[in-house]
């Protein structure tokens, strides 16, 4: 058996011994449904997830939420000025408070149908590539995220947390820079793979290993 299929094995037996926590199962579980309660939502709360997204790269997923929730507080996320959008996320200290601001008025003109066009798309992985292009500040990672928090489990977020449990386990090699679209999916095919293994949806295991790296399941 070669090293990468060992650790591979191993990753597997780990996210099944997880699995089988009622705690951390139930935390999943909660995690996931809301997702699915999302994917019913309209527009409006698709694009404040969209907001979110934007929010937490090269951030924080608690940092993004934060913000969210003073945006959302003040009306600002669909409402607010420029000016206002910036002291709001300057308020709660956000690393890249200026560049944020201008991507989330400038991603406005997909509020109203956002929804409609993601699912214009025939699948998930399609969507994610409208969004990487036309949706300034994500890439393939911040797509993903935003797909997968409005129901769509299909796709992998290949954040700092993941990328590290599959080093760890020897499934890819760590690397300095940023990923390419063509590593990206090749990385994305060894989570499928494991996902599918365990027997769940690969957005699902993605919460398995935000857990076994930060002890929570975020969104």
């Amino acid at each position: 058996m070669s090293e990468t299929k060992r650790g591979e094995e191993l990753l597997i037996s780990e996210i099944l011994k997880l699995s089988k926590d009622p705690k951390i199962k139930n935390l999943v579980d909660q995690r996931v449904s809301e997702f699915l309660e999302i994917h019913e939502a309209d527009s409006r709360k698709w694009f404040i997830e969209l907001v979110y997204c934007i929010l937490t790269a090269n951030s924080s997923a608690e940092k993004g939420q934060l913000c969210v929730d003073g945006l959302d507080r003040c009306d600002y996320i669909l409402n607010g000025s420029l000016s206002e959008v910036l002291n709001e996320l300057q308020r709660f200290g956000h690393r890249f408070a200026a560049k944020r601001a201008e991507y989330i008025i400038e991603a406005r003109k997909y509020s109203k149908n956002l929804k409609e066009i993601i699912q214009s798309f025939k699948t998930s992985s399609e969507a994610r590539v409208w969004l990487s292009e036309n949706v300034k500040g994500l890439g393939f990672k911040e797509s993903s995220h935003f797909l997968r928090n409005v129901g769509y489990l299909d796709l992998a977020i290949l954040d700092r947390h993941v990328i590290s449990n599959m080093v760890e386990f020897g499934l890819i090699m760590p690397e300095k820079r940023s990923l390419t679209k063509k590593r990206y999916l090749e990385h994305e095919k060894i989570l499928k793979r494991v996902a599918e293994r365990v027997k769940m949806h690969v957005g699902e295991l993605d919460l398995y290993l935000w857990y076994r790296k930060t002890g929570k399941v975020l969104k």
